[in-house]
């Protein structure tokens, strides 16, 4: 099978990648694992999703439907579900898919395919390992998806967002969502999240606080937790006994790397190097969406998707300019990482997206080349949990860009 752009993934990402180098002239085929596109949409049946792309609240599987509806009418577009990626090597994807092993010659890849969470084992959770443990997505996908209960007696570890929806969700379901814990001073989810699914629920939310032990044989049986140090190590004296029956797991995602060809990736995001083509040390292999960082909204992923789209295609096609030398882009204080991670010199604007390692209130963002101040933003209020965007003007930088608070 031959293409000009092969777009790995279904989700949000891969679809906006998709119909976007469609639209700027490719020839694509769009690769997902599962039965229908739409990928984690598909269960988030929560609404939120659309505000700012389509400008309506949207559920997550109304969101998914608009852009499948918009793939299947796409001609210049095939869709290949229920295949899987084997390996990525010099411009050809294998495939195994209805029709056995396959490859695709391609002139440009999009690695679309997200994140996955981290499990109890990722972060070396101590106890007993009982029936009752699950991750937020799992806890998600067996009671929006299959219609079952995963305990009653809850506990949730980490406030990511798709765990602060589920406490809000299991609640409505008749469960007893006793705490969330945080192992960090602040949440990485969503302010919005943490008033409507926590303090509308007067589910209590503890900072510095983790679990130091699960106990149970068979059954999750209760937790021994307490409070961390400045070194996230456990402080005895704080430890506490809190019975329950289930553990959800939100603590964090990475990103489903694992199939890219020896890809340069960066050790905070755990997504690859992009310039501000979002392509990677291999010029023909671009990423966006969360396997390139976590994003706090879809909306935001689809629209780095169509960036991302527009210039493989426009790779596949030879029409991507020739550029001249890359200037890095760095992280500076108070910012803990930020994309693209280089430029290209020249005229034109360049829009950054970064996180913060803690919480601002009325500081500006900056970025300079040396003493060349290229922009300035000033920040009301800003958390670790929310992605802020920054456009500057690439106009007078000859050298390292460093992105910091001031």
């Amino acid at each position: 099978m031959k293409t000009q752009v092969v777009v790995i993934g279904g989700g949000p990402a891969g679809m906006c990648a998709a119909l976007s180098a469609s639209k700027t002239g490719a020839k694509v085929v769009l690769v997902e694992r599962d039965e229908v596109l739409g990928g984690i949409l598909n269960q988030c049946i929560h609404n939120g999703f659309g505000l700012h792309y389509f400008h309506e609240e949207l559920t997550g599987p109304e969101f998914a439907h608009r852009f499948r509806i918009m793939v299947e009418a796409d001609k210049n577009i095939k869709v290949l579900t229920n295949t899987l990626v084997t390996k990525i090597e010099d411009k050809k994807v294998q495939i195994m898919g209805k029709n056995g092993f396959e490859e695709i010659e391609a002139q440009a890849v999009v690695l679309a395919m997200g994140c996955r969470e981290r499990t109890a084992g990722n972060i070396s959770l101590c106890g007993t390992r009982p029936m009752g443990i699950v991750t937020a997505g799992v806890a998600q996908k067996m009671v929006n998806i299959d219609g079952k209960m995963i305990g009653k007696d809850i506990v949730i570890l980490g406030s990511g967002d798709i765990g602060l929806i589920m406490a809000r969700r299991l609640t409505l379901e008749g469960a007893k969502v006793h705490a969330v814990f945080e192992i960090n001073s602040t949440s990485s989810g969503l302010r919005r999240n943490i008033m409507q699914c926590l303090e509308d629920f007067d589910i209590p939310l503890f900072f510095n606080t983790t679990i130091f032990e699960v106990v149970g044989k068979d059954r999750v049986e209760g937790v021994y937790y307490g409070q961390v140090d400045k070194n996230f190590q456990p402080i005895e004296s704080t430890r506490k006994f809190l019975k329950c029956d289930t553990v959800v797991l939100s603590v964090g995602l990475i990103p489903e790397m694992y199939i890219a060809p020896d890809t340069i990736t960066c050790k905070t995001t755990g997504g690859a190097i992009v310039n501000e083509f979002y392509q990677t040390d291999k010029p023909w292999l671009f990423c966006c969406g969360n396997i390139l960082h976590v994003h706090d909204l879809v909306d935001n992923v689809a629209l780095e998707a169509e960036q991302a789209g527009k210039f493989a295609s426009l790779y596949a096609l030879g029409k991507l300019p020739t550029q001249s030398k890359s200037l890095p882009v760095v992280a500076g204080e108070g910012v803990s990482y930020v994309l693209p991670y280089s430029v290209f010199e020249g005229q034109g604007k360049v829009e950054f997206k970064l996180r913060l390692k803690t919480k601002v209130v009325r500081k500006n963002l900056v970025a300079k080349c040396g003493a060349n101040i290229l922009g300035k933003k000033f920040v009301l209020a800003g958390v670790p949990g929310e992605m802020l965007k920054f456009e500057i003007e690439k106009n007078g930088a000859s050298d390292k860009i460093v992105v910091e608070i001031e």
